[in-house]
């Protein structure tokens, strides 16, 4: 049985890996960043009293990532927002390895083109640890999604982190790896320099 090496992972070890190798004047091939998980996270304080929106939320959580969301529950009671210990807010996924690559391939090459009004991702989303979060306003923007099988329009967050601790470097990463941010040329993948 051969598996199948993801288009953005070999573009990583082609080009991406060397070319920071030599921006940063790294000594070891192993101080590169990389990519080690993206998570996505639907918030949904509707879900507690509506335990369908919350199935569909988890259903369309995994058509778009091809594994299954996981529940995530209130951790302690807020009367305020009618809120108990233990009830369901939201669903979550966290993407390792081949999975997050394939994901992450149809994101950028996909999916964000879809969006309307697109002007480029905000800079500023780093967390001063190399990690980046962004906020995707309807989930309708993933082919896998049918429009007419959507109960709710909802957004939901995705953080990509690396093996960086600095944002200059968590950048470059994600630049080199073709995520448009603004005012920046979008590197094509598979391209040769």
């Amino acid at each position: 049985m051969s598996k199948i090496q993801p288009r953005l992972k070999t573009h990583y070890d082609t080009y991406v890996r060397p070319k920071l190798l030599e921006e940063f004047q790294y000594t070891n091939l192993h101080q590169v960043p990389g990519l080690v998980k993206i998570v996505l996270n639907v918030g949904m304080g509707e879900a507690s009293k509506d335990q369908k929106l919350l199935d569909s939320i988890v259903e369309e959580l995994g058509l778009i990532t091809g594994q299954k969301a996981n529940t995530n529950r209130a951790r302690r009671s807020i009367a305020n927002f009618q809120l108990r210990e233990g009830m369901p807010i939201g669903a979550s996924v966290t993407l390792r390895r081949a999975r997050m690559w394939f994901f992450l391939d149809r994101l950028l090459s996909t999916a964000i083109p879809r969006i309307r009004d697109f002007r480029g991702l905000a800079t500023r989303s780093f967390d001063g640890r190399g990690n980046y979060s962004m906020g995707i306003k309807e989930q309708i923007m993933f082919p896998e999604i049918n429009f007419d099988d959507v109960r709710k329009i909802h957004g939901m967050d995705l953080t990509f982190v690396t093996s960086t601790n600095k944002d200059d470097e968590g950048f470059a990463l994600l630049r080199e790896l073709g995520f448009p941010f603004r005012g920046e040329v979008p590197v094509q993948i598979g391209a040769t320099a």
